[in-house]
């Protein structure tokens, strides 16, 4: 083996899957390129949901990665590293991911809940991992920092209506000076 592949490094998480329980994609992030292509990608996925969804266990090791996973109700979540990787660290991601979304979504962790929130779980990923650097592992962290950059709309996003309310309230603050 590779003295450089035991080096330690920063870059722990080489993707984070989210599927449904026919094994299709509802959220896919590589962190790397250990699949480039989007075909490669679909394959391991069916590859890693077929090898996973009947278990019981929570970790596998496929095509020379470590796989953590967990499912809930009609979903699965995948963290996935290099075979080298420490568990226990992907696993902390996991939990988070799950626990964060579980807080957002009022326990409410099925496919239909996800869909109508996946803006959340893109801030809640980008939260916990960045570039495959892990950030954040506590998920009441993650759930508080989603709601601070959900309340940040920027103007281009924001409503007619919220714009017309806005420019009201501030011309009534203005006359009341």
């Amino acid at each position: 083996m590779d003295a450089s592949l035991l080096e330690p490094s920063l870059y722990t998480v080489k993707a984070i899957l989210i599927l449904d329980n026919d094994g299709d994609r509802l959220f896919a992030k590589y962190y790397d390129d250990t699949y480039p292509s989007v075909k490669e990608q679909k394959a391991f996925e069916k590859n890693i949901f077929n090898k996973t969804h009947r278990t019981d266990s929570e970790i596998a090791l496929l095509e020379g990665l470590t796989v953590v996973y967990k499912s809930s109700i009609d979903l699965y979540f995948y963290v996935i590293g290099s075979s080298y990787e420490n568990e226990l660290m992907l696993m902390a991601v996991l939990n988070c991911l799950f626990d964060s979304l579980s807080q957002m979504l009022r326990k409410n962790v099925e496919k239909r809940a996800l869909l109508e929130n996946m803006e959340g779980l893109f801030l809640a990923v980008d939260e916990i991992v960045d570039g495959g650097v892990i950030l954040e592992s506590d998920p009441q962290q993650v759930v508080h920092r989603v709601a601070l950059r959900g309340e940040d709309v920027p103007l281009t996003e924001q409503t007619v209506s919220q714009v017309l309310q806005s420019a009201k309230e501030q011309i009534k603050w203005s006359l009341l000076r």
